[in-house]
């Protein structure tokens, strides 16, 4: 049912008994319990917190049966925090040094996460996607076929043939060496001049729409090309980027504010490799 931990139970008694506390728990208030292990709260907010863990992701089951599964980790959960407690493993060093790291990393994540909130408004997302489109210069794209084949002769030979009226898809789909537009009657769907190797785009930025090239050569073989339409790329609209967006925004927010605590921070490096203390993190790329 699920690999995130070696303690489910998965027996069908379990399943059933766990069911009404688990779909309680998706509606409940956060401080609602739900279940107890020898004594030991187990809240709705535990789980909201469990099912944020991308450890336990459970893609493809159905929310009842998530709750349910997520109930059922959290009850080991308990048992196995309380079981090592018994054992002292918390007094242990090397378990202090990891639980002050766990402790400092996610302080620092939800520190960013909510410095990001603040910065990734619908006002900040529309500026920087205009800022974005006005520095975009026009592109040409092209909607071509082809066909490949191996030598001249047999490339002459099949712009002969189109030249003189045969379909051009009927004809990739009979002769083409290229596995990839083959089956589509040599279709390469739109592309810009810089997608493709130079010879190749040359000669099909050249072609006026519905023409057929003379053979051309790369390090692929043999083509013979037909340009379907000519067009300016579009620009995609801010619905379409919105999501990039506001990626590079939370990229470019959490930066910043890692680069401003360093330059307010006195940092002192007693033993490590020699590396400059005010090194800042890159830029992010724009979408």
């Amino acid at each position: 049912m699920s690999t995130f931990t070696p303690l489910w139970r998965t027996g069908a008694v379990v399943l059933a008994l766990a069911l009404p506390a688990a779909a309680l728990a998706q509606t409940a208030p956060a401080d609602k319990v739900v279940a107890r292990a020898n004594g030991a709260p187990i809240t709705a907010g535990d789980l909201a917190v469990a099912a944020d863990d991308p450890a336990l992701s459970l893609p493809g089951v159905g929310e009842d049966q998530k709750q349910t599964l997520l109930l059922d980790y959290m009850i080991d959960l308990k048992l196995g925090a309380q079981a090592a407690e018994k054992a002292k493993v918390a007094e242990n060093p090397d378990f202090v040094r990891k639980l002050a790291y766990f402790r400092d990393k996610l302080l620092l994540d939800e520190y960013l996460e909510r410095e990001a909130k603040k910065a990734v408004t619908p006002e900040a997302a529309r500026k920087l996607y205009d800022e974005t489109v006005k520095a975009m210069k026009p592109e040409e794209e092209v909607h071509a076929r082809h066909i490949l084949v191996e030598n001249e002769a047999e490339a002459k030979a099949i712009a002969a043939r189109l030249k003189g009226g045969e379909d051009f898809a009927k004809v990739a789909a009979e002769v083409s060496k290229d596995p990839g537009s083959k089956a589509e009657g040599g279709d390469l769907g739109w592309f810009t001049k810089d997608r493709m190797v130079a010879p190749f785009a040359d000669a099909a930025f050249k072609l006026e729409a519905g023409k057929i090239s003379d053979p051309v050569k790369t390090q692929f073989g043999w083509h013979v090309i037909k340009v379907e339409e000519k067009r300016t790329k579009p620009v995609p609209s801010f619905e379409e980027m919105r999501e990039q967006v506001d990626a590079y925004l939370t990229r470019k927010t959490q930066q910043e504010v890692i680069t401003k605590l360093r330059e307010q921070a006195k940092i002192e490096k007693t033993d490590a490799p020699a590396k400059p203390a005010d090194a800042k993190p890159a830029e992010p790329k724009k979408p």
